[in-house]
Parts: structure tokens; C-alpha cells; sequence
């Protein structure tokens, strides 16, 4: 747990290794986690505390949170590609309507950002999608990424779908 949420591996396919922070820009919410293959992996976030939209008295799951997530390459193949994908409903693109994105508004386009990759795109519609370009993880090393994810439609959970890619053969 950490800020106003709880962040699970409950769906497999990797591990969380550490958790800590509020969740805010100053202090982003940092996530440790081992990636065993080059497949996709879904960490579940529920809100821990009561959710009211734009409230930032701490006291509430408020629809912003500055995640920075360190990724160890716990498989035997390099990624030269991440991408994430925010998920309201599971297995389910993230539509307009539902308020939740990689900060849509651009209220801190700085917040996206990776020491392992040059570039990335974002895809705000019909998904909501990051994808980091221009690098790599070789394996058993860490690539860092750190984005800001908003909803102003807040809900009590939410997903994260993870999914490194390797080169085409």
C-alpha cells in the first residue's frame, strides 16, 4: 500500500517487489517489480482510501497518481520496446468516457519519462496507451518509467497492463 492505494500481482506472471510513496509529483508512488517473460502483466490498483475526485487534502483517492515503476528483466530476452495500457474494466480498453488516462490534459507532460528509452507515443483513443521506443532492457537489468495517471472520474479500481516487447524473428 501506498498514498491512497493498494497495488496487487494477485493476476501473475510477475512480482512486486517494493512499494513506496504518496502518489504525488514530489513523491510518486515508486513500484520494484520482476518481470519473469516477455508477456503481458496486469497490476491491479484499488483505492485504499474513499474516493472524491480533485480532492488533494490527503485524505481521499483523488484520480491523480505519479507512478514511477522500476522494471527488473527477469526473462531471457531483451525488450526494446514497453508499453503500458490503463484498464477500468479488465481486459477492456479504457474509453473517453471513462475519465482515466496517462494524464489526457497534459497537466504535467514531464511526468512522462524512462531511463532505458528515448521516445515514446501515447494512444488516448479508443485506449489509453503509452509505448516507450528508441532502447532497451537486456536481461537481469532495470529500466525505470515514470507517468502521471489521472482520472476525473475516479473509480475503486483500476488496472495497469504491462507488456515489454522483444524483437521480431
Amino acid at each position: 500500500m501506498a498514498g491512497a492505494y493498494s497495488f496487487s500481482d494477485e493476476l501473475g506472471g510477475f512480482r512486486i517487489r517494493s512499494i513506496s510513496g504518496t502518489g504525488t509529483k514530489t513523491d510518486p508512488i515508486v513500484i520494484g517489480e520482476e518481470l519473469y517473460s516477455a508477456s503481458p502483466v496486469t497490476l491491479v490498483i484499488r483505492a485504499t482510501k474513499p474516493v472524491r475526485a480533485l480532492d488533494f487534502s490527503g485524505n481521499y483517492a483523488n484520480g491523480f497518481v505519479y507512478l514511477r515503476l522500476q522494471v527488473l528483466n527477469a526473462s531471457e530476452l531483451a525488450w526494446i520496446e514497453f508499453e503500458f495500457e490503463l484498464q477500468e474494466i479488465l481486459h477492456q480498453p479504457s474509453v473517453f468516457g471513462d475519465g482515466l488516462s496517462f494524464d489526457q490534459q497534459r497537466s504535467d507532460a514531464k511526468a512522462i519519462r524512462s531511463d532505458s528509452f528515448a521516445k515514446f507515443d501515447c494512444d488516448f483513443e479508443p485506449y489509453d496507451r503509452l509505448l516507450f521506443r528508441e532502447g532497451k532492457i537486456d536481461p537481469r537489468k532495470t529500466g525505470s518509467f515514470g507517468f502521471l495517471v489521472t482520472d476525473y472520474t475516479p473509480t475503486s479500481v483500476f488496472y495497469l497492463v504491462q507488456d515489454p516487447h522483444i524483437p521480431s524473428t
